[in-house]
């Protein structure tokens, strides 16, 4: 049964259509990105364990950090043994981590939380992340930031899924649980049956996925397609270069900064958001903005957020990566010197001016795998992409830090006021100009790092057929 994993077996027939692919990979997306809704629950859990928001945030910082480093250690396996595999794996950690999780909120364990969400759960995230990044470029090469922003759309989409499905299955596990009060609690027990619930389920629909996905033959190409047109673009290489030469390039580190620098001064502002918005119009100690509007801004950002993926993305197709980047680093500077100084004028623009930077935010991620297309061909492009992800690991480390290191200085949360943010922003807008730099910096890989070219095919990356082999 397991065979039919096997890279071997997910080659796609003739006439399979490419477009069966994205929604491949959004079964995956949308699964894993229910990360970003462990502020559901995070109330629930802290009142169960009797910890302090530290010690269960911590959980989520594992995963994410997890998801970094599998990424970049698993990529080289994820390129080897095909989407299919990966893909099955990734649902294996992602469903064990949510069991193993319910074991620990049953046993009042906080470890076996960290072990499993954190760490087998963050796992599953990293190889379901990058699992279909290289097969979509292979599908769509004359059009890959479209395809991968349909995928990665759905990470961004996942908490949006996620966030009202797990406060209706707490209210129907415990229903002592008000999911409309900010102050109600969950009892352990539904929160046990809420992991088991997700664990199941997001393994089931993760499947359709699994057994959907394919990888085209060595000799398709898409109708009209042709890759002279492609090679004729700036930055675009038809050449080949592997992971471990990729690392090794300064267009890579370059490209690492420049995610660096987008994906923390997004988390600026997501992971602050609540709060923030209530902060900007607070007079008298009294904020104008309630709670749960408060929540529908949260919401409203996730939207822009997962549009922002697909929108962009797509429009970077049209542009080219490097101008793509530089609108969400040069714009994004602007956006936030505007925040910092006249934010707090009216509520519609503050929303507004954070709703355009978290689809930078968003942007920036499904735009990556295309510019890494882009530069290092698509022989290894999957693997690159893992290495690459290390930049998220460390900006969801360094964004809130920041904020959170220059709000601690200024006062206690509920006293602030849109002041207290400044320097937090004004600091965001420096990390966005080193990222700024770092993009303009971007040239062509050197050939020196290139793999030998004869016998590759420069659509799919597989050995080519004789009369369709093509050479520098």
């Amino acid at each position: 049964m397991l065979s039919a994993l096997d890279r071997r077996h997910t080659v796609a027939p003739p006439g399979y259509s490419r477009w069966l692919i994205p929604p491949a990979a959004l079964a995956i997306h949308l699964c894993i990105g229910q990360v970003y809704a462990t502020s559901v629950y995070k109330n629930s859990l802290i009142a169960h364990f009797d910890a302090s928001q530290t010690a269960v945030g911590v959980i989520f910082s594992i995963a994410i950090v997890m998801l970094g480093l599998s990424a970049a250690v698993a990529g080289t396996w994820v390129e080897a043994n095909g989407p299919r595999k990966a893909m099955f794996t990734s649902a294996c950690f992602w469903a064990a981590g949510f069991l193993v999780g319910a074991l620990g909120i049953a046993t009042r364990q906080l470890w076996l939380l960290y072990l499993g969400y954190g760490v087998l759960g963050g796992i599953g995230l990293g190889i379901g992340y990058i699992s279909p990044v290289s097969t979509l470029i292979k599908w769509f090469p004359d059009r890959p930031g479209l395809a991968t922003g349909l995928a990665i759309m759905g990470f961004g989409g996942g908490a949006m899924v996620a966030s009202p499905l797990s406060r209706q299955l707490l209210s129907s596990y415990d229903p002592g649980y008000d999911p409309a009060n900010a102050a109600s609690t969950a009892s352990g027990a539904a929160l046990v049956w809420l992991f088991v619930t997700l664990g199941v389920g997001y393994f089931v629909i993760m499947m359709f996925g699994v057994f959907n996905v394919r990888v085209p033959a060595a000799d398709w190409r898409p109708a009209g397609f042709d890759p002279a047109g492609v090679a004729a673009k700036p930055l675009v290489t038809t050449a080949s270069v592997s992971a471990a030469n990729a690392v090794k390039t300064r267009s890579f580190w370059l490209l690492w900064v420049v995610l660096f620098c987008n994906v923390t001064a997004g988390i600026g502002i997501l992971e602050q958001a609540s709060p923030m918005i209530q902060d900007f119009f607070r007079d008298g100690g009294a904020s104008s903005v309630s709670v749960a509007a408060a929540g529908g801004f949260v919401g409203l950002l996730s939207l822009f957020n997962m549009a922002g993926r697909f929108v962009w993305s797509s429009t970077s197709d049209v542009i080219g990566r490097k101008p793509i980047y530089l609108v969400y680093l040069g714009v994004g500077m602007v956006l936030y010197v505007l925040l910092a100084l006249v934010g707090q004028a009216a509520t519609a623009l503050f929303v507004l001016l954070a709703c355009v930077i978290l689809s930078f935010y968003g942007g920036g991620f499904a735009t990556v795998p295309a510019y890494l297309r882009d530069l290092f061909g698509t022989f290894q492009v999957g693997a690159i992409h893992g290495r690459l992800l290390t930049a998220w690991s460390a900006a969801g480390v360094a964004g809130p830090l920041i904020v959170n290191g220059f709000l601690d200085a200024q006062g206690k949360p509920g006293t602030l006021t849109a002041a207290a943010y400044r320097p937090a922003l004004f600091t965001m807008v420096g990390v966005l100009a080193v990222g700024f730099v770092a993009n303009l910096l971007i040239r062509p890989v050197p050939e020196r790092f290139h793999e030998p070219a004869a016998g590759r095919d420069v659509v799919t990356d597989e050995p080519a057929t004789a009369e369709r082999s093509i050479t520098r």
